[in-house]
């Protein structure tokens, strides 16, 4: 085990960065700034220290934490009157160029020239904020120099505006003959984003609960309404809205905060001067009776019943989010409502078998200076909505009267100390994200932040009055005026409709075009390509260097012993805050072939159908209680050295805290053991809401699926991939739930646990504190030894199986100590890689592509090459090509563990034309157009991901999924250092070319004529 002397440091290193600031001083003024409050939160782990600008007044909160992800934000009240987006295209346009930094698209080339762990931008209802975080004190100076300069300063050009906003341009530019169209990214992003039905249906929900001022409009642009903005317009939003004095800084982590108050202070505020500004959201008139609004939505293409896609839902306007513990207890009460079998909501809602799962937008939403809580159902029928709203109503009766078990109030009070105790990597992005809607409208982060006394306090409260949660539930919903009845139902013609409104805006746009005005669209269109394919000199840009990175990895100690004399169990002693990490993998090597599909469903229902003595209610409201959660998954591990070898199993997940681990792995025994596959309706009511799940998530992962799809036929693992994470899982969920008999299907989850839930192919882990070690080996021992064998020796059911040791001493593995674990790995030596070309037709006016290529595993020194490869391709050629010419959204190229190579767009308005960007850029590669300098950027944004920070959970599961230990990702780590232009010209003729590997290629989205008239596509 860990001496004792390493406990000691981790203690200490624990409080360094905290204790430090607990020695700032009320009044002291540091760079321009003043302090007024310094508070320790010991829940956190942190220190907050609150500040102000003295000369523009602009708020500034620094989280001393130790914790070298450092992160900083800066966010902006935007409070938009129309829908033209122009929050959201100012965010785009301010990273396209700034005074110090006037070289195109800053923030794009940064991800390039830094080691960051995190860079984005986001638009919210009411505000706008520019994150980024890093682990580099040099790289941080950059980053904050960059953003500094990019939100006060930008360039704002008028091509940019064009380019990232909306423009008219020519359909091919460099042809005046060809039609007038709208392009631009945050025009075909927020097209994209309205072809998602949840969406529209959240949007609309906001709009009218709250119709009176900033909220009754879509911050991030409705596409027919963005083309009414100028460029005018964008640059006086800018001036009243991104001041110093309307913005609030946010500093996390170990670094100094007097750095950090010098350089913004001289950068940026010492610039200006206080202004008065009016930004502010009044708070909503109340109505004095609920208003009820019907909207129509484009057609699930999934579903086969279309008379049920109609979604209701009842929302209600509760209390300001600033009345800090008010909005505490109202969003604890409204878990109680509706979270798991044992909510109010869920039995008389879910459990009714109106509809397949909640509306969107479900539950307590705090994003608008009053929150709001809204229930309902979709994939319900029209004719039902009289019968939810009486549910809705009547089940709201019922809890005024009855309350909720005291059991249940627990468990939520018990998930809140596990969130406090939980790290993630990111946790500074959490917090940032956490604090910024209330802080946003003047509330106290630091008061937000001591979750520890709205608990106390809530305590307090239901140990005084009893009934606190009922009369809470009886003002804000049963006497509630201000409540909003919405429906929404699927017209077929939604999008004919709206590509019709978008058509007449066109015309309309065209016809009061003077001659002298289209001569000027044709001329810009020219100068905005030129400007973008012209070669772009950042070198005005801050760089970190190849010498910044570190050239060898920490190792992480790993022990490994034998259970049940059989079985390795992986310990990992991390600084975890007392909680516990458990996971296990179970083969599914012996698992007949047919039963394959239905893994993924056995899994999402496996903790969810009761177990042992424990009805699914009864065993929901343990897992509350005892865990931090339960979950099983499908997993498929491609071998790191063998591209047509794989590992084919289930994982396991959970946590808890260290006084609960007896209480957890009982709860597992019971499941291994005695799981309940009976409840024939609770298991109906599953499946409805993961095929319902699956559907609604297409949109925002389209590209994953194309590539997925692209990629099957390239490996033996493909097939596998698809059957358990592609459409074709989609479209198997989405007819189960259909099913009016379901018995067949649930008659197949008891023979699958026969193949997985036995001990005969397993391995477990454990990550814990030094001290929990002992005691949780004991527990995991014994969990063991309670776990069925199978009778007789099963036979995996394809022939070829290589038994593979993980490393560890005899290959000079020197952080792993004690016992092997062997991964069986499934092997088809008579697979050959082919080509397939698939096209998903999908409602949708924008497409999502995928092409793949068959390339080399992880341990082959060309993995390494083809990864920087990757990465180059994107930065210097996919980006330009695809986001900035072709207003896709997102696009590029992306070399997966598995050795394949994968080009993708996501949310394109281009099909043909995106493949045809993809073999340019293969040629581009082939030609070794590109420059040490990009080589070495290409690097380090390779290495931002490779040395992403890994929270203590998560430690050591490379080693225990995929057998890749510390030497192996070394020995990568070496590889990628010594890639040159040679090797990546060599890749790119090896791999990528013509005839060279197998190529794979699928699109999802709309009918294509040029496709349907090419027979060697598949159309599904």
């Amino acid at each position: 085990m860990i001496s004792c002397v390493n406990q000691k440091i981790w203690r200490w290193r624990s409080n360094s960065a905290c204790e430090k600031a607990l020695q700032y001083k009320v009044g002291e003024k540091i760079h321009g700034f003043t302090i007024h409050q310094v508070t320790s939160i010991p829940e956190l782990f942190l220190t907050a220290v609150k500040l102000s600008h003295d000369n523009t007044g602009a708020q500034y909160l620094h989280l001393a934490r130790e914790d070298s992800n450092n992160l900083f934000s800066v966010q902006f009240r935007t409070t938009p009157m129309d829908s033209t987006g122009i929050p959201h295209i100012l965010e785009h346009t301010v990273l396209c160029g700034s005074q110090k930094y006037p070289c195109r698209d800053p923030f794009f080339k940064m991800l390039n020239r830094s080691l960051s762990t995190f860079m984005n931008a986001f638009t919210a209802s009411d505000y706008t904020l520019y994150p980024f975080s890093t682990q580099n004190p040099k790289d941080f100076q950059n980053l904050l120099s960059v953003y500094l300069d990019a939100a006060f300063f930008p360039c704002l050009r008028e091509l940019d505006f064009w380019q990232e906003g909306w423009r008219l341009e020519h359909e091919n530019p460099s042809d005046p003959q060809t039609p007038l169209l709208f392009k631009g990214v945050v025009f075909n992003e927020m097209k994209g984003a309205f072809t998602d039905n949840e969406k529209i249906f959240s949007v609309h929900l906001q709009n009218r609960l709250l119709p009176d001022h900033t909220y009754s409009v879509v911050s991030g642009g409705d596409p027919l309404c963005i083309p009414d903005l100028t460029w005018e317009q964008l640059k006086e939003f800018h001036a009243t809205h991104y001041h110093p004095s309307n913005a609030r800084f946010f500093t996390y982590g170990n670094f100094q905060l007097e750095q950090h108050l010098k350089q913004i202070h001289e950068e940026a505020l010492s610039k200006f001067q206080t202004i008065e500004t009016s930004t502010a959201v009044p708070a909503q008139k109340r109505w004095n009776k609920p208003k009820e609004y019907q909207i129509s939505c484009g057609p699930d293409s999934l579903a086969a019943d279309s008379s049920k896609q109609t979604t209701f839902s009842i929302s209600f306007l509760l209390t300001e989010i600033t009345n800090m513990f008010e909005a505490f207890t109202l969003n604890l009460l409204s878990s109680l409502l509706i979270s798991g079998p044992n909510s109010p909501f869920y039995k008389s809602l879910i459990e009714s078998g109106l509809g397949t799962d909640f509306s969107p937008n479900v539950g307590y939403n705090d994003c608008t200076r009053e929150a709001y809580f809204s229930v309902g159902l979709q994939g319900i029928a029209e004719k039902d909505f009289e019968t939810v709203k009486n549910i809705i109503d009547r089940t709201i009766d019922e809890v005024i009267e009855k309350g909720f078990e005291n059991d249940r109030i627990e468990a939520l009070l018990h998930k809140t100390e596990i969130q406090m105790k939980h790290q993630s990597s990111s946790f500074g992005l959490t917090l940032s994200l956490y604090i910024a809607s209330c802080w946003n409208h003047d509330g106290d982060p630091v008061e937000l932040l001591k979750l520890g006394n709205f608990v106390a306090q809530f305590r307090q409260c239901l140990m005084e009055n009893p009934k606190f949660l009922q009369e809470k539930v009886k003002q804000y919903f049963k006497n509630n005026q201000h409540k909003l009845i919405l429906s929404m139902k699927p017209d077929d013609k939604y999008y004919e409709k709206q590509t019709q409104m978008e058509t007449e805006k066109l015309m309309q746009k065209i016809d009061s075009l003077s001659l002298n005005d289209k001569q000027q669209i044709y001329k810009k269109g020219l100068e905005l390509r030129a400007q973008q394919s012209k070669p772009q000199d950042a070198s005005c840009l801050p760089a970190l260097k190849i010498s910044d990175i570190e050239p060898t990895i920490p190792f992480t100690e790993l022990d490994v012993a034998l259970a049940g004399g059989e079985i390795p169990v992986q310990y990992c002693a991390q600084p975890t805050n007392g909680l516990v990490y458990f996971r296990a993998f179970s083969s599914l090597n012996t698992l007949p072939e047919e039963l394959k599909p239905y893994v993924p469903l056995f899994c999402s229902v496996l903790t969810k159908m009761g177990s042992g003595i424990l009805d699914y209610r009864e065993q929901a409201q343990q897992i509350e209680l005892k865990t931090g959660g339960m979950t099983v998954s499908p997993h498929v591990v491609p071998d790191d050295s063998h591209l047509d070898a794989y590992e084919q199993g289930v994982l396991f997940s959970s946590l808890c805290l260290d006084r609960n681990l007896p209480d957890m792995m009982h709860l597992w025994s019971e499941i291994f053991n005695n799981p309940c596959f009976e409840e024939e309706e609770h298991f109906k009511v599953l499946v409805k809401m993961s095929a319902q799940e699956l559907s609604n998530g297409i949109p925002d992962s389209g590209h994953l699926y194309a590539s997925i799809r692209a990629s099957r036929t390239l490996t033996p693992v493909g097939d596998l991939q698809e059957t358990f994470n592609g459409m074709d899982q989609v479209r198997l969920m989405k007819r189960i739930a259909e099913m009016t008999d379901i018995k067949p299907v649930l008659r197949k989850l008891p023979r699958i646990k026969k193949y997985l839930l036995n001990c005969d192919n397993m391995r477990c882990s454990v990550n814990a504190t030094p001290q929990q070690i002992p005691q949780a080996g004991k527990v995991v021992e014994n969990f063991i030894k309670n776990l069925s064998r199978s009778k007789k020796e099963r036979k995996p059911v394809r022939p070829h199986v290589i038994e593979k040791p993980v490393h560890n001493e005899s290959s000079g593995s020197t952080h792993v100590n004690g016992s092997q674990i062997i991964r069986k790995l499934i092997t088809d030596p008579t697979f050959k890689p082919c080509q397939m070309k698939t096209h998903f037709l999908l409602p949708f006016p924008v497409n999502y592509i995928g092409e793949c290529v068959r390339t080399v595993p992880y341990t082959d020194p060309d993995h390494a090459s083809l990864k920087i490869l990757a990465r180059l391709m994107t930065a210097k050629f996919l980006h330009t090509e695809i986001r900035e010419k072709g207003g896709a959204y997102g696009g590029g190229a992306k070399l997966s563990h598995n050795g394949i190579f994968t080009l993708y767009s996501y949310r394109d308005p281009n099909s043909i034309e995106t493949l045809h960007s993809f073999g340019k850029a293969v040629d581009w590669a082939k030609s070794g157009k590109f420059t040490q300098q990009d080589i070495n950027e290409a690097k380090l944004s390779v290495f931002s991901g490779v040395d992403a920070p890994v929270a203590p959970s998560d430690k050591g599961m490379d080693y225990f999924l995929c057998g890749r230990s510390d030497e192996m990702k070394q020995a990568h780590r070496e590889q990628l250092l010594a890639v040159s232009h040679d090797k990546l010209v060599n890749v790119s003729n090896k791999f990528l070319g013509t005839g060279r590997s197998t190529h794979g290629l699928a699109i999802l989205g709309p009918e294509n004529a040029k496709i349907a008239k090419d027979p060697s596509w598949i159309i599904r």
